[in-house]
């Protein structure tokens, strides 16, 4: 049995270790999608499609990250967030929404939000930020990821291979984290395009194929072995051999 921690103010304890996640959004494959990404990397997901039903959850139980819409049937998003934070609930809170004016940003803010990303995004930079947020929490200790010789800072968000600094653009990096984080593992072309570009991509151009060039020549060009493979029909891995 896992050793418990004490209870809290938000809810029921958690078991020592768990990273507990709540995503309240009504659009269903963004949310699947979402929920997907974070199981992936090992957190604990919930979900709700309403408001009412996101704020009892976050009533009921302890969530280290809510990731909260704005515009929910049943119940908006800041009504959520506000009442939350009557509550006393100290989830951090990391608002998504096709609001996208300063002054809507600054609502959320004042309201109790801890960030903000507006819509459409990439599932990679939702990642980015809820990790930024666990950090701030003290439970994310490591942020560099490496494969064979190659090391990636997800902070400072710097990539070495052999003791050579690797210059990569902002797609250029999230395409490299998000295959670390999947090493050995294929990555269809769609799965690529949704984590990087969005989920509203257009998964009919060849841009995924462009990217992954670019970063060959920045990862594999001028290294003995190559780490970026194409798997003919499937999709790309990039993998120790």
């Amino acid at each position: 049995m896992p050793k418990k921690t004490p209870p809290t103010e938000e809810g029921t304890p958690l078991p020592e270790g768990e990273i507990n996640i709540l995503v309240i959004e009504d659009e269903p494959h963004l949310v699947e999608s979402i929920a997907r990404r974070l199981g992936e990397e090992g957190y604990i997901v919930d979900t709700a499609r309403d408001g009412e039903d996101g704020y009892q959850l976050a009533l009921s139980k302890r969530y280290h990250v809510i990731i909260l819409d704005l515009l929910l049937p049943r119940k908006d998003g800041l009504k959520v967030l506000r009442d939350l934070r009557r509550n006393k609930v100290q989830s951090m809170v990391l608002i998504l929404t096709a609001r996208s004016t300063v002054e809507d940003r600054v609502e959320g803010l004042r309201t109790g939000a801890d960030d903000y990303l507006a819509k459409p995004f990439a599932v990679m930079e939702l990642i980015a930020r809820v990790e930024t947020l666990l950090r701030r929490q003290g439970l994310v200790q490591s942020s560099i990821l490496t494969v064979a010789d190659l090391e990636l800072d997800t902070t400072t968000r710097t990539a070495r291979r052999a003791n050579k600094t690797i210059h990569l653009t902002t797609k250029e990096y999230l395409l490299l984290e998000l295959l670390m984080r999947n090493k050995n593992r294929i990555l269809t072309r769609r799965t690529i395009a949704e984590q990087v570009w969005g989920y509203t991509f257009d998964t009919g151009t060849n841009l995924v194929d462009v990217y992954i060039n670019y970063l060959r020549k920045s990862v594999d060009n001028g290294f003995p072995k190559r780490l970026i493979y194409t798997v003919r029909g499937v999709g790309f891995v990039l993998k120790e051999e």
